[in-house]
């Protein structure tokens, strides 16, 4: 039931003092439209939560209540988005990087390392770091950074529904659904939608 949170322990009995683990993921990486949002997560030393699984792997009602656990336990939480104008100008790999900066650097604790979920570490940090391919399946703080990250990026994409009706945003939250391709194929692109991606 643990196994995420034995992960992490691992890295607090390291010799070199590490106190403060900061888990970092995203959400948003393959819609068609909307921004990209990471969450950085450090959480204290001892944290236990049942049931804790990546957010793909929970409902969305699960993510929910998980997220007012993280958001009521962790030491601190950083979020960060970048919009689909910048994503379009910069790539949607090098925007993921910058939504992760933006969110460790809002955090108010500064980690002594940084688990970042995926193969890649995040460029121009100056932060320890360790990259781990499907983290958020094996690491606790990745795990809530997860499910902080999804359920931040929903919302986003509930409030952008009411603009933008037609989209159905509230249910395929900008990914390339086939209803969604429809509504695209009938109306076009908004303001939203990533002109770069491939249609």
């Amino acid at each position: 039931m643990f196994r995420l949170f034995r992960f992490d322990k691992k890295f607090y009995q390291r010799s070199d003092g590490t106190q403060y683990i900061a888990g970092v993921d995203e959400a948003g990486r393959g819609p068609l439209a909307g921004p990209v949002v990471a969450a950085a997560v450090i959480l204290p030393a001892g944290f236990r939560l049942k049931n804790l699984a990546d957010s793909k792997k929970l409902t969305e009602i699960q993510r929910e209540k998980f997220y007012q656990q993280i958001s009521n336990r962790a030491l601190c939480i950083g979020i960060g988005a970048v919009s689909e104008r910048v994503i379009d100008r910069i790539n949607i790999l090098r925007a993921t990087f910058k939504a992760m900066r933006i969110a460790i650097g809002k955090l108010n604790i500064k980690p002594d390392l940084i688990l970042v979920d995926g193969p890649f570490e995040i460029p121009n940090l100056n932060v320890p770091q360790k990259a781990i391919i499907a983290g958020d399946s094996q690491s606790a703080a990745i795990a809530c950074a997860s499910i902080i990250a999804k359920v931040t990026r929903d919302r986003v994409m509930y409030k952008l529904d009411r603009k933008y009706p037609r989209y159905c945003f509230c249910r395929n939250k900008g990914y390339p659904t086939k209803e969604h391709k429809g509504a695209i194929k009938l109306y076009g692109l908004t303001e939203i939608h990533r002109k770069s991606f491939s249609w």
